[in-house]
């Protein structure tokens, strides 16, 4: 089925972002204050959408993301709207996720075709960096307590050409404890903290007693923080920091 009438509410970034990839953002009807989409109803942020307002869109599907939006999502249920909910956690849940939204939004084809171009963009660039040293990463998701990224980050920074032993693949953001960054004793410090865009400040890292001889690189968030093909585009733009790799 490929039905370009469907009529899509998406209250997740990572949903919009992938619907838009994918040549559907015609179908978008209503959006979070958060998506990045300028022709659809802003129906709240990303954990409180009314769920009154997203029905009166008469929507065909809701898409959801993250254990965050649990709630939401059975409130929306609760309206007798058809909800997708995803809760990625690995790079291959990312991918599976961009075939299931095409899927659930009436565009299969579109979805495995975005999956299958966003796996082989990961592939070309764990090619382009095989075989060379490997520095040490700290990406930080949060400044107030810092936080190292979890989720799909380890495996994005492995794919780069990094290593990250600050959490293991699929598990969550956690808290670092002091003096933990400084005995891992990094080479590249990543701030992609959510919500600030590319506004992270590389000061946070200075005014801490931690004394590290780390270059210090701010990634807009979405480039990491997003399950979407926007965290391809980190993973390439992580490539080139780290190695030089440049694959646009």
């Amino acid at each position: 089925m490929n039905d370009p009438a469907i009529r899509v509410v998406s209250l997740a970034p990572s949903a919009t972002a992938t619907v838009t990839a994918m040549g559907a953002g015609d179908a978008v009807v209503g959006v979070t204050a958060y998506c990045d989409h300028d022709d659809a109803e802003i129906l709240g942020g990303w954990l409180n959408a009314d769920p009154d307002r997203v029905a009166a869109l008469d929507p065909d599907v809701v898409l959801t993301n993250d254990a965050l939006q649990r709630d939401l999502r059975e409130d929306l249920r609760d309206c007798g709207l058809d909800v997708h909910h995803r809760e990625p956690r690995t790079l291959e849940d990312v991918f599976e996720s961009m075939a299931a939204v095409g899927d659930a939004i009436g565009r299969p084809d579109a979805g495995e075709r975005l999956a299958r171009e966003c796996e082989e963009r990961v592939e070309r660039v764990r090619d382009a960096v095989a075989g060379r040293d490997r520095p040490v990463v700290y990406c930080e998701e949060w400044s107030d307590p810092p936080m190292a990224a979890g989720n799909w980050v380890p495996e994005a920074v492995a794919a780069a050409g990094g290593r990250y032993p600050f959490v293991d693949p699929g598990d969550r953001s956690r808290e670092v404890d002091d003096g933990e960054v400084p005995l891992a004793d990094p080479d590249y410090v990543v701030l992609h903290v959510c919500g600030a865009g590319d506004r992270s400040d590389p000061a946070v890292v200075d005014e801490r007693d931690w004394d590290l001889d780390a270059a210090v690189h701010t990634f807009d968030d979405d480039l990491l923080n997003q399950p979407s093909p926007r965290l391809v585009d980190g993973v390439e733009a992580l490539a080139g920091e780290l190695h030089g790799v440049d694959l646009g």
